[in-house]
């Protein structure tokens, strides 16, 4: 199976829940134009107040023209600027419902552990809630029956994803696929190569530009293997070689917080509904295999006798 580098945009897909806009802005923002982040920083910041503006009033509101709002509203999953502005008096709403007011995520070097401890706490929170909002359950499917039909599974991810990449490898593992969590670049290639139509390839990479990871998935989509990306920015260079894009939201970066550890929270949720998803659809075999597992590790988690 050939396949053919794709857009990255889907208009398609339904337009996010009202819920999901907020995730929708945090995670496509750093990828705008200034112009474009202008328009969406306004309608996360105050939802209300944009949804009783025309088209015409939020361009003069944020100093961009029409055509860059109805552009800003088609990135953000809508197809024209009406639904957007139902989408911001849903929010409105859903924040006028009494709900506390968010705490900061921002960790002050000399800050009190207990604080550091509520901060991250509510940091993560707000990290998963955006993930699930924001994932897109018809794509999740889709990578599901891929990697539930596969005859090998590749996955490849660098640094902190790495991480990400065998925690999904040793899930599927355990029940009964073949899957294999690629680090080495070089390695990654070369496994990639062997790949086919019947398989599977799953790029792990939250800035989406990371070519260590890109390479490898793009070896195996020209090699007709079904290809999938996990990543903060589904308008990055590795959505051209995917054939399922889920994408996953982090939290606000700071000093003392790199990307590396807000995406690995949303990354490792992903692959969590990733693995529940396979072991739905194999149950007749992935229980056993599950159980057989298990079994054979259980002596090493038996108390020991003195």
């Amino acid at each position: 199976m050939n396949h053919d580098v794709k857009e990255t945009f889907t208009g398609d897909t339904a337009p996010p829940a009202p819920a999901a806009l907020a995730a929708k802005v945090r995670t496509l923002a750093p990828s705008m134009t200034r112009s474009m982040q202008r328009v969406a920083e306004a309608v996360a910041g105050d939802p209300a107040g944009c949804a009783a503006l025309t088209v015409t009033g939020l361009a003069e509101l944020t100093g961009t023209s029409e055509a860059t709002v109805v552009r800003t509203a088609r990135l953000l999953g809508y197809p024209g600027y009406r639904d957007l502005r139902l989408a911001l008096a849903g929010l409105a709403a859903q924040q006028q419902s009494g709900r506390a007011p968010a705490v900061t995520a921002d960790i002050a070097v000399d800050d009190p552990l207990a604080d550091v401890v509520a901060k991250l706490a509510h940091d993560e929170q707000q990290t998963l809630a955006d993930t699930a909002a924001a994932l897109d359950t018809v794509q999740l499917g889709a990578a599901v029956a891929a990697l539930a039909q596969a005859r090998r599974i590749d996955v490849y991810g660098v640094g902190a994803s790495s991480l990400v990449g065998q925690d999904l490898a040793q899930k599927l593992l355990r029940i009964g696929l073949v899957a294999h969590a690629h680090t080495d670049p070089h390695l990654a290639v070369t496994n990639a190569v062997q790949l086919r139509a019947g398989d599977a390839a799953v790029a792990i990479t939250h800035s989406g530009s990371t070519g260590d990871v890109i390479e490898p998935l793009r070896v195996a989509f020209e090699r007709g293997a079904t290809t999938i990306a996990l990543t903060g920015r589904p308008d990055g260079p590795v959505a051209q070689y995917a054939d399922h894009i889920l994408t996953t939201s982090t939290a606000r970066e700071s000093e003392l917080r790199p990307a590396a550890m807000s995406s690995r929270t949303s990354q490792l949720l992903v692959v969590d509904c990733l693995f529940i998803g396979v072991a739905q659809r194999t149950y007749e075999t992935a229980a056993p295999a599950l159980a057989a597992s298990y079994e054979a590790l259980a002596h090493r988690h038996s108390p020991r006798t003195r």
